[in-house]
């Protein structure tokens, strides 16, 4: 080494099939833009492409490139990854869930490279990570990562009983939230409803998230109709607001033309203005049939909101069922819709499960927290650290 010349920050290089909208995207987003710039560099390997919400990194040292990866398997894909990674000059490679695991066999023939593979949760797919071709490419890469991370400990059991993976290669870390960004409504609510949606009676009840089959909007929708129609009174004061974008919305506006509910329901949109459109809600709704972490529970509970959640996932470890929330079984409007309907009768129980839930992320859920046990994972490495074995997220 030259004398007087600092040595390089090393470079992560993160892998992943698309970056669209979603809670993977905004962990790694808070990730990058919170990591002290002399401590880690990043660089961002999309295998198809990325979406808008690549906009959101703020710092001006992040690589992005793209891949193009047309659909079906094509072993050029290899050959590619591992060009692009040798131009990179990465320390570590970290991908990300099923679609990206792929991208570790030319991340190990790179020399002196360290490895990391994260899960985040599961689609519509394989709902219950339990598909034997799926679990066999999980299994054959397996020996080649060194570190795993799970975003919940229902994950971490998973990769421990079902893809086999030793504990003490698994690092189980919560994504946080931004308190100060979610904040509970002091006041009026803010002003951004379309006009004639709102009175001064209204009660909201809103969701948040991409419009896919996995999030499943449409039992929401049918738990809304029965809310509704149990009691017709309900149509003046009652709105329903959905907020996210996907190739699901016509057909999920469609159903509420069907169900009779239209008029009742605002269809928001991808928004980057999350944090006040909770602050419009009075009750927020995650009918997931599957879940990771999910950031929308973290920033509702954060925004003094009563969840209604899936128990699905990490959803159980988040929402105290009966203190901060209720939990209820997915694809059940039937059972969504009373847990609904008592939420509504119950301004009290709002309240109270609304502060609650403001106190719980307060005190478990911070995206600085976060951040600092994935650098500590990459710490040890690199041999910055000692290796203490497996641990989870404080809290």
């Amino acid at each position: 080494m030259i004398a007087g010349r600092r040595p390089q920050v090393p470079l992560v290089a993160h892998v992943v099939y698309h970056f669209g909208t979603g809670g993977l995207e905004n962990g790694l987003v808070n990730i990058i833009n919170r990591t002290p710039r002399d401590r880690y560099r990043h660089a961002l390997v999309c295998l198809t492409d990325a979406g808008p919400f690549i906009s959101r990194i703020e710092r001006d040292d992040v690589a992005l490139v793209e891949l193009h990866r047309p659909p079906g398997h094509d072993f050029r894909l290899y050959g590619h990854l591992w060009s692009v990674l040798r131009g990179l000059r990465p320390s570590i490679v970290h991908t990300r869930n099923l679609a990206a695991v792929e991208g570790q066999v030319p991340a190990a023939l790179l020399p002196g490279v360290k490895r990391v593979h994260g899960e985040h949760g599961r689609d519509v797919f394989d709902l219950a990570g339990a598909n034997p071709k799926y679990n066999l490419l999980r299994r054959v890469v397996r020996p080649l990562v060194q570190r795993y991370t799970a975003v919940s400990q229902d994950l971490a059991q998973w990769l421990r009983d079902t893809i086999g993976v030793d504990p003490s290669r698994i690092r189980q870390i919560y994504n946080g939230v931004d308190a100060a960004a979610f904040s509970p409504r002091g006041g009026e609510r803010p002003s951004l409803a379309p006009p004639g949606l709102l009175s001064g009676e209204t009660l909201i009840i809103g969701t948040v998230g991409r419009l896919a089959a996995v999030k499943d909007q449409r039992t929401l929708l049918e738990a809304f109709a029965r809310v509704v129609a149990n009691e017709p009174g309900r149509r003046e004061t009652l709105r329903l607001v959905i907020v996210g974008d996907g190739s699901l919305r016509s057909d999920l506006e469609r159903e509420s033309q069907r169900l009779g509910i239209a008029p009742l329901v605002w269809f928001a949109g991808d928004r980057q203005d999350v944090a006040d459109l909770l602050r419009l809600f009075d009750v927020f709704v995650l009918p997931s049939l599957a879940e990771g972490i999910s950031n929308t529970v973290l920033e509702a509970m954060s925004s003094g909101l009563p969840v209604v959640a899936t128990r699905v996932g990490g959803n159980p470890e988040l929402v105290d069922d009966g203190e901060t929330g209720t939990l209820v079984p997915p694809g059940r409007p039937d059972l969504l819709a009373s847990a609904l309907g008592e939420l509504i009768d119950d301004p009290q129980r709002r309240r109270l499960f609304g502060a609650r839930g403001r106190d719980e992320v307060t005190r478990r859920f911070d995206w600085d927290r976060c951040v600092a046990q994935y650098l500590l994972v990459y710490d040890e490495l690199l041999g910055r650290v000692s290796v203490p074995g497996p641990r989870g997220s404080p809290g």
